[in-house]
């Protein structure tokens, strides 16, 4: 048998190694339309009069295709009417490649650091017909020397136009349909997941949790910081040094992971402009009692980028009889009254009063509040809408709009279709719910969202939930917490950018990282429901995004000119500086150039700038250098790939594969395949690495499950050359969650002891007494007796159960 073959059959048991190996010599190339600007292709404004089969989708807008048409009449003067029929249709599909979604492949320009052909990658059977007919126009369509000289031969002449990568060759991609079905469209992977990629915006902050604009033209975007400090970003991502507000004296907040209180919410006065007003939502603490507290700031005259820090005007306080469900967002809708969403109070189950907080319209907390801030300069601090619904009700507080929410977690207006205006004004939010369920809402006056006689579509309290008064209105959506515990909500997608994601709804969930969207079918009513993952393989190959985040996402963000974002963060907690801030981008499609355009109005700085320097990196399998360039004989032929003969230089290539593959396998570091699951897609981790032949120090691996499982067994981390097992002195679940997230898992569902996947005998015991927060990177950034130091035996070998769901599959 072949040495291909052979090599072949050696690793084809492994899933991992059958799966990379299946997608590069059987399947087709990943899809990944790309443009020879090194963006995805688009649907031109204007249609195209020359490269017309490319007028719905491609790399062309109306300028480009102009530019074609004039060199083809440039190069078609030089011929016959002969000349011309014979070769008019060669010329114009060659000069008309530039508009193909593929440009990039064709062109060999998917690195922007290498040299772009003149002339596209062509069949061998087309490239043949052309240079028979047409070889006299090669030189007018090429000033490339190395085609010239190749002219005079044919097989020369196609063999320097040969794609490493004939799926991709012209014009046989026109034919193959997994190049060509739903091109320019949202991809997904066979279980619906959605596939976007990221755009590093802002990182090395504490908590982010709010990112606002202005809304005066400049484009600049405010970042505030849980500890109560705000930055300042210019259009350029470069940041001011000095803080546009800064009150973490007044804010009442810790170093404790998951604390709830801080500074939570920021809006711009939508005259901000004129009157240079501001408003904040925070925790203070006011002798023994905790409150929220909204209060107003008005920029400093002298320095657009600073907040004058005595103007603060306190517009409302409410005091709050427990720590938690703070809720924290402000902000003003499309009536230009200002909106407060408060918690119930916190504890569990809203246990204040008969019906609790959020069901007594007497009380301020579980509400969403609306109240008028204009004209306040004089006279009381805020008015009362004359139309909110429970101004004229005995008892009730004016103030309130809607009520029975829990914990609003973020909220957001609809800037509605870009074109019809539909849905303009719509409020969205999630909900945080309490045992089982997280919901989205869509806020309307004078309803009410049901806690705590509901928590999502189900009943919380049996007895409050069959009261017929209760009159509650239901989530668009709601899912259990198998898939997450704490939803972040997100905005309505309504940029330019990316048309595809025109009237999505994309939010998120705090605890499982999980990114998902909502789409409204006109027909139906409903909202359909599909995960959003980062892209994979090639689909994120672009100068500058990335595939991977940090897992707790903490909140959504516009930009003035309506794109989305996201922050999430490594440790949540108010002084851990590992906050980033991501652009979400559709990889599928953009809009036509020049059609997002604007002039940011210019700002005046003060003070000194920070550039931007991203730290986040695109994530994958770090393949082996390019196969090499073969001569025909060498190519083997690829009709089946165990009948293919294979170049010595092939073998050294595929040899070198086959230890990265088999390495990482080994090492269990790189992205975990997905269970067989309808509810749960794993989102690729974000400790992913890349690896070399040799592991890491900290890298571990599961071993001894009898049944082969690879979400279990005993623990063996590699250090100092080595690999070893982990004692179970000391050994639990915080331990077992920093090796469950570093193989890609969300959860560790159990911390093994007493060799339950059986003994590591053939090696030596590495770690002992090992104490994690739960948040390190590997097992040799917690606490531990040394590496090789220990006082135990192999029959207390530590191991894991971890998983994608929040149970144990057994």
């Amino acid at each position: 048998m072949l040495y291909c073959c052979d090599l072949l059959g050696s690793v084809w048991h492994s899933p991992i190694i059958r799966l990379y190996l299946l997608a590069f010599f059987i399947a087709p190339v990943f899809l990944h339309p790309q443009c020879l600007d090194f963006k995805p292709p688009f649907k031109p404004q204007d249609d195209l009069q020359f490269c017309a089969m490319y007028r719905n989708f491609g790399c062309c807008d109306s300028a480009k295709d102009k530019e074609l048409m004039a060199k083809f009449y440039k190069i078609m003067d030089n011929f016959d009417y002969y000349g011309y029929a014979s070769c008019a249709g060669y010329v114009q599909d060659l000069l008309c490649q530039e508009c193909s979604p593929y440009a990039a492949h064709l062109f060999d320009a998917e690195d922007p650091n290498t040299p772009i052909r003149t002339l596209p990658g062509l069949c061998p059977d087309y490239c043949s017909q052309f240079w028979l007919k047409c070889r006299s126009t090669i030189t007018l369509l090429s000033d490339d020397p190395q085609l010239a000289e190749a002219e005079p031969d044919q097989d020369r002449f196609c063999q320097h136009l040969e794609l490493e990568d004939p799926d991709y060759c012209y014009p046989h991609l026109l034919s193959n349909e997994q190049l060509t079905q739903n091109l320019g469209r949202v991809r997904a992977d066979p279980e619906g997941c959605l596939q976007l990629c990221l755009e590093e915006i802002a990182n090395g902050l504490r908590n982010p949790l709010s990112m606002v604009y202005a809304n005066d033209g400049t484009h600049r975007f405010f970042i505030a910081e849980q500890v109560g400090l705000v930055w300042t970003y210019l259009p350029d991502r470069s940041k001011l040094e000095k803080p546009f507000l800064n009150i973490t004296k007044a804010v009442l907040t810790s170093p404790w992971e998951g604390d709830e209180r801080g500074f939570l919410g920021m809006t711009f006065h939508p005259n901000y402009k004129y009157n240079r007003k501001l408003y904040v939502y925070y925790s203070v603490e006011i002798g023994f009692d905790e409150r929220i507290r909204i209060s107003e700031f008005r920029v400093s005259p002298s320095d657009m980028n600073v907040v004058d820090h005595g103007s603060e005007r306190i517009i409302l306080e409410v005091d709050e009889p427990a720590s938690n469900h703070n809720g924290g967002m402000v902000m003003f809708a499309d009536d230009g009254y200002l909106y407060i969403f408060t918690g119930d109070g916190g504890m569990a189950g809203d246990p204040f009063g008969k019906y609790g907080n959020s069901q007594n319209k007497s009380a301020l907390l579980g509400k969403v509040l609306r109240i008028d801030v204009d004209d306040n300069d004089r006279g009381p601090l805020y008015r009362i809408p004359s139309d909110n619904p429970f101004v004229h009700e005995r008892g009730a507080r004016p103030e309130v709009y809607a009520y029975g929410v829990r914990n609003m977690w973020r909220c957001s207006v609809d800037r509605g279709d870009p074109l019809t205006k539909e849905g303009k004004g719509r409020i969205f939010c999630g909900d945080v719910g309490q045992n089982k369920f997280e919901e989205i809402d869509i806020i309307e006056k004078g309803r009410n969202y049901g806690w705590r006689a509901k928590e999502g579509f189900s009943c919380y309290d049996k007895k409050l939930c069959t009261n017929s008064s209760l009159d509650d209105v239901l989530p668009i959506y709601a899912y259990p917490h198998k898939m997450g515990k704490s939803v972040t909500g997100g905005y309505v997608y309504r940029g330019c950018e990316y048309p595809n994601l025109n009237g999505m709804y994309i939010f998120g969930d705090f605890m499982s990282g999980r990114m998902m969207s909502l789409q409204e079918n006109k027909n139906t009513g409903q909202w359909d429901y599909h995960e959003i993952c980062m892209g994979m393989g090639l689909t994120c190959a672009f100068p500058g995004l990335i595939n991977n985040y940090y897992q707790y996402i903490i909140s959504f963000a516009e930009d003035e000119a309506g794109e989305l974002y996201f922050m999430s963060t490594g440790v949540p907690s108010a002084t851990s500086p590992t906050g980033v801030v991501y652009k979400l981008v559709d990889p599928s499609r953009r809009a036509p150039p020049r059609q997002c355009h604007y002039d940011p109005l210019p700002v005046r700085v003060k003070s000194k700038l920070i550039k931007f320097k991203p730290k986040e990196t695109l994530t994958g399998v770090e393949l082996p250098t390019k196969r090499p360039n073969l001569s025909p004989q060498e190519e083997p032929v690829r009709s089946h790939p165990t009948e293919s003969a294979v170049s010595e230089s092939d073998k050294d290539w595929l040899q070198e594969l086959m230890d990265i593959l088999k390495e990482q396998e080994a090492a269990a570091v790189t992205t975990t395949l997905p269970p067989t699951t309808t509810t749960t897609t794993t989102k690729p981790p974000r400790h992913t690495r890349r690896k070399n032949p040799v592991p890491q120090n900290g890298v571990v691996r599961l071993a001894g499950d009898e049944q082969g499982r690879d979400d279990r067994g005993r623990v063996e981390i590699f250090a100092n050359g080595e690999w070893g097992t982990v004692c179970d002195d000391l050994w639990n679940t915080k331990n077992a969650a920093v090796v469950c997230r570093q193989l890609g898992f969300r959860f560790a569902l159990k911390a093994s002891k007493h060799s339950e996947f059986g003994e590591g005998k053939s090696l030596r015991i590495l770690l002992d007494d090992v104490q994690c927060e739960g948040t390190e990177e590997s097992l040799l950034g917690c606490q531990h007796t040394g590496v090789g130091m220990h006082n135990c035996a192999h029959y207390e070998d530590a191991g894991v159960i971890c998983g994608n769901s929040d149970y144990v599959d057994a």
